[in-house]
């Protein structure tokens, strides 16, 4: 499927990983609810000297320490992430899927955004009639890189 040309929906995001360190593809991991920005602004280092009638700054570092996915608490689900903590595993946003037959299969026509990192998991709280949720926290190892 070819990549949008006008504004696009969070239809159709997929949070993938490589199930298995020499794993050559990804596979969709589970359904997510909400994802959070994939990169950030770097450190501001000041640069100012006393010469300086303005503050002077070159970028810094970026960093990535955490972040967080929320998804439908599914026991299979739940433990299928449990099982890669400690683990430093290939993780990915795709948005995009081709639909055939009124199945979506994700291809990330619309970008790729892929990491190394290590993953958490932990049961979130609950309102009276809401759903179960889960949230996932990923502690990448490296920078985002992305592809369409």
């Amino acid at each position: 499927m070819a990549a949008a040309t006008a504004p696009i929906s969070t239809y159709k995001t997929y949070l993938m990983y490589k199930a298995t360190t020499d794993a050559t593809q990804y596979t969709k991991l589970l359904d997510i609810k909400s994802f959070p920005d994939l990169g950030g602004e770097p450190e501001r280092i000041d640069v100012t000297t006393l010469s300086d009638k303005i503050r002077k700054y070159t970028p810094g570092v970026q960093d990535l320490s955490s972040f967080q996915f929320t998804a439908n608490y599914i026991a299979s689900d739940y433990t299928k992430v449990l099982s890669l903590e400690n683990k430093q595993t290939a993780y990915a946003i795709w948005i995009g899927a081709e639909t055939s037959n009124n199945v979506d299969t994700p291809d990330g026509s619309n970008g790729k955004w892929s990491w190394t990192g290590d993953v958490s998991v932990f049961k979130s709280g609950g309102d009276v009639n809401a759903a179960q949720d889960m949230t996932i926290t990923m502690y990448p190892s490296t920078d985002f890189a992305f592809t369409v």
